[in-house]
């Protein structure tokens, strides 16, 4: 478990130049409801990743704690059958504005080195409803498509890739709930 976060934390530390709120990218869903964000997630998509490379199931969930801050516990099944788990919190990058958060996860290397351990959790669509969720970086390498439900129909995993490729996302490397990267 240690190793998968202490990964996590260097594959953040790779994509997190910058203050984000000088950072180009793609468009947002605009001002988010926290408190209706909150809850469970599941992943149906993500392209690849080394910190997720032997999970076939992933899942998160937020809950919203009395700071505006979200408390985050992201769950992995990986191809052993084992579930993973990681404890972490999300923010607003910058004050008032929710749909452009950093993320960072609970681990030794994060104490060390707070600044350097928050990854860009951009909130780039979300249904009307927060039925469904596309969530990515700025630089475009890191993108989920998630759900409420375990399970999406097509029509709802079609509107979810064009609203990624509108953004700019090479979708072609997707990789989906039940396969392993």
């Amino acid at each position: 478990m240690r190793l998968l976060v202490a990964l996590f934390s260097v594959l953040l530390i790779s994509g997190c130049a910058g203050s984000g709120n000088d950072v180009d990218g793609p468009d947002t869903a605009g001002q988010v409801d926290l408190k209706r964000y909150q809850g469970a997630w599941y992943e149906q998509a993500r392209l690849p990743m080394f910190f997720q490379r032997n999970c076939v199931r992933s899942e998160a969930n937020y809950r919203l704690q009395n700071d505006g801050r979200m408390a985050v516990t992201n769950r992995c099944e990986t191809t052993d059958g084992e579930w993973k788990q990681a404890q972490g919190e999300a923010f607003p990058q910058q004050e008032g504005r929710t749909d452009k958060l950093w993320v960072r996860f609970d681990n030794w290397f994060s104490k060390l080195f707070p600044g350097l351990t928050k990854g860009h959790y951009w909130i780039l669509y979300l249904a009307d409803d927060y039925s469904v969720a596309l969530v990515g970086s700025p630089d475009r390498d890191n993108l989920w498509l998630l759900s409420r439900d375990k399970e999406i129909d097509a029509a709802t995993r079609d509107r979810l890739l064009d609203e990624a490729r509108k953004r700019g996302y090479d979708t072609s490397e997707l990789i989906w709930r039940g396969e392993s990267s």
